[in-house]
């Protein structure tokens, strides 16, 4: 049970139970597209003549549209509905320690253009580049369609309300506000948040069916950082400081490597792709300035090359790889400890050697888990051909018009 919060609240209205109808409506649409009006209504559990209204408020507000026509046994033929995707475009930037990746995809998140190049640290460069490339992009696109705005994730800690990055310490960020310049130098508007938080919300928002997740799950990200967003009864989990999720600065060791943070021993620090490459090539990152550590990030011998060399035998890539599993592990059975989730999805190039570290990952699960239940926690691997990242600053922009109205 939930219990209102007298400081914040909103009292229903003559239209709240329509908005709500409205909105269940269109997600059930979103869920089982094509879908007819009756197999609408049987869903709903409500007429077909109340449905229709809905629908037609849909269609009037420009979110779904009458698709084909199927065929019946009797009677009238159904007109089936789709979500409106098509036409509405959005632009998706993950920006990361070494690389920034720029996608443009419709509203449902399927990928129309894809470019990455090096990231530009500094603030005034980043803006001015980034925007120059997205006008690029969108000028290619045929008349008729709207961008309906940017979303950006960072590997930091961000307060989604007003777009300040609070801290992003692989790029050396604090207190910067992105989110103001980007929108003027666009004339679009701009949604910032985590990296972890936002393949998160693509997780719940963006993944039809049984594989969406459910409404209680850890989403987390293995890439230049760890990232992890926290879902609980369907919402994303922020926190009053928006730090919410920050698992991969929990300490494993205090006596550990040193962490981009500038902490030691962080769950990040034995866990990154940066992590995973220092075991190999025998790194202190205690000792290293950030400036080394961000030239051997660029390095062209990346994680994946470590990958296939533990792939062809190579007995100290396989030792690095096994022991980043099992430090994963460790990790993941603290979540696992802390939140309970429902399941626990992990994406990353790291999870390319799923058959490799599998069992190592799940041995350690099992060793800290505090009971046999919670040690079968469901954990799944998600592709890393699907830019989990990119898809995560897409929904930041789709996602919104979905979400239920808040009552009380």
């Amino acid at each position: 049970m939930r219990k209102i919060n007298t400081r914040d609240f909103r009292v229903a209205t003559r239209t709240t139970s329509r908005d709500i109808n409205r909105h269940i409506a269109l997600n059930l649409i979103r869920e089982h597209q094509p879908i007819s009006r009756a197999d609408l209504a049987r869903g709903m559990k409500m007429t077909r003549g109340v449905v229709s209204v809905l629908v037609q408020e849909l269609i009037t507000q420009g979110l779904i549209y009458e698709g084909a026509t199927g065929e019946a046994a009797r009677g009238r033929k159904p007109t089936f509905l789709h979500i409106r995707t098509h036409d509405r475009l959005v632009v998706a930037v993950d920006v990361r320690f070494t690389r920034t990746y720029l996608m443009l995809c419709d509203f449902s998140g399927r990928q129309l253009a894809i470019e990455n190049f090096e990231t530009v640290v500094p603030i005034a460069g980043f803006v001015k580049d980034l925007a120059q490339r997205i006008r690029k992009l969108l000028r290619r696109q045929e008349s008729g369609v709207t961008c309906e705005g940017i979303g950006l994730v960072v590997p930091g800690m961000v307060d989604q309300r007003t777009g300040k990055i609070l801290n992003a310490p692989a790029l050396g960020w604090r207190d910067v506000d992105i989110r103001a310049k980007l929108a003027a130098a666009t004339g679009l508007p701009v949604h910032i948040e985590n990296s972890g938080r936002a393949s998160a919300l693509a997780q719940l928002w963006l993944t039809r069916g049984e594989t969406s997740g459910g409404h209680n799950f850890v989403y987390i990200s293995v890439s230049d950082g760890v990232g992890v967003g926290v879902v609980i009864n369907g919402e994303l989990l922020r926190g009053r400081d928006h730090i919410a999720g920050e698992f991969g600065h929990m300490p494993l060791n205090l006596d550990g490597p040193r962490c981009m943070c500038g902490n030691n021993g962080c769950w990040e620090a034995y866990t990154s792709n940066l992590a995973t490459l220092s075991r190999y090539f025998g790194w202190n990152l205690s000792k290293h300035s950030p400036k080394y550590l961000e030239d051997a990030e660029r390095s062209s011998f990346t994680v994946l090359d470590l990958i296939a060399c533990a792939r062809r035998g190579d007995s100290k890539a396989v030792a690095a790889v096994l022991a980043t599993g099992r430090f994963l592990g460790l990790g993941i059975a603290t979540i696992i400890n802390l939140i309970n989730p429902d399941c626990l999805y992990l994406a990353g190039e790291i999870t390319t050697a799923w058959d490799l570290i599998e069992d190592t990952v799940r041995e350690a699960i099992s060793e800290r888990s505090l009971t046999e239940a919670a040690s079968h926690t469901p954990l799944r691997v998600t592709s890393t051909q699907e830019y989990p990242r990119l898809r995560g600053a897409a929904a930041l922009i789709a996602a919104p018009t979905f979400a239920a109205p808040r009552v009380a």
